[in-house]
């Protein structure tokens, strides 16, 4: 039974390209489950019923695990079993009556107007490695993009000019505008700090550099930047890229801007992801009305 699961990380591996950290968890989803079915003497994959797979569920259950957590693992075993049957080794897909739990997906807490300037205070301007920080949470707090956007962006994205990022490297049909404050922070971080931090390494236009090695910076350096400035600003929520992203798309939304030009500058291909932000300002309005309304 191992040398199946064996088979199918290999798989995931060298077809479906898949990185280390997924095949990991797959194998480590699924050596739970051998080790389940082996407790019901359980010899060979073929052997396994429909029932025995939802008494694993529920075992799951009972031990109180994330509902995330249980999903992850009914993925794992359809993925599992739809490889088996494909290849051959087994005749019947008994996992397609397997349900994943519902999952309500929250937003994080908007960022206030202090918190942010709170945060946008901590980086030490008078270092090459501040003026970069400094910059960096100034263009993400003007346009919301993403983590793995800002780590991509070069040089040569930035219009000046226009005080846009276009995204046309991106293969992206997007310009997404910023203000004077993330110009300004950009343009003193390019005059007194990347060509410090980018030293003798050969310069590929990467915006915003690595403290070490002079190469772009990875989304993890990102989200500890933020994470760091966040504590030192005693902000006590967590901050991670996606709730600055998530604070300027409310923003956006609370003061008026209509939600197809937010859908526009956050990139999404589905309006319905951008309407979670004004759905979240409905509910923001209504937790106000019923605290402070008698009637």
């Amino acid at each position: 039974m191992e040398e199946a699961i064996d088979e199918f990380i290999r798989y995931l591996s060298f077809v479906k390209e898949a990185k280390e950290n997924s095949l990991v968890s797959y194998r480590r989803d699924l050596m739970r489950l051998l080790f389940f079915m082996r407790k019901e003497s359980i010899n060979s994959w073929s052997e396994v019923t429909e029932d025995q797979l939802y008494s694993y569920v529920r075992s799951m259950n009972e031990k109180l695990m994330a509902d995330t957590t249980i999903s992850r693992h009914i993925s794992t075993i359809r993925s599992f079993w739809h490889f088996m049957v494909e290849s051959g080794e087994l005749e019947n897909d008994i996992t397609e009556g397997l349900k994943a739990p519902h999952i309500e997906k929250s937003l994080p807490k908007i960022l206030t107007e202090r918190e942010i300037a709170m945060l946008l205070e901590q980086p030490d301007i008078n270092t090459p490695k501040g003026k970069r920080d400094k910059a960096m949470l100034e263009l993400l707090f003007a346009t919301g993009i993403r983590a793995s956007e800002i780590t991509r962006l070069r040089i040569d994205d930035i219009e000046f000019r226009l005080n846009c990022i276009d995204f046309k490297n991106f293969g992206q049909d997007r310009i997404v505008p910023f203000g004077q404050h993330a110009r300004s922070a950009i343009m003193d971080y390019l005059k007194g700090g990347r060509l410090n931090l980018l030293g003798d390494t050969v310069d590929e236009g990467i915006l915003f550099l690595s403290a070490t090695g002079g190469k772009a910076m990875s989304r993890q350096g990102v989200w500890k930047m933020i994470k760091k400035y966040g504590k030192m600003a005693g902000i006590k929520v967590d901050i991670t890229p996606f709730s600055i992203r998530h604070t300027f798309a409310s923003h956006m939304i609370e003061n008026g801007a209509d939600i197809q030009v937010v859908q526009e500058m956050l990139g999404h291909t589905d309006i319905a992801s951008t309407q979670r932000y004004a759905d979240n300002k409905h509910n923001y309005i209504r937790e106000i009305y019923q605290r402070t309304q008698p009637r």
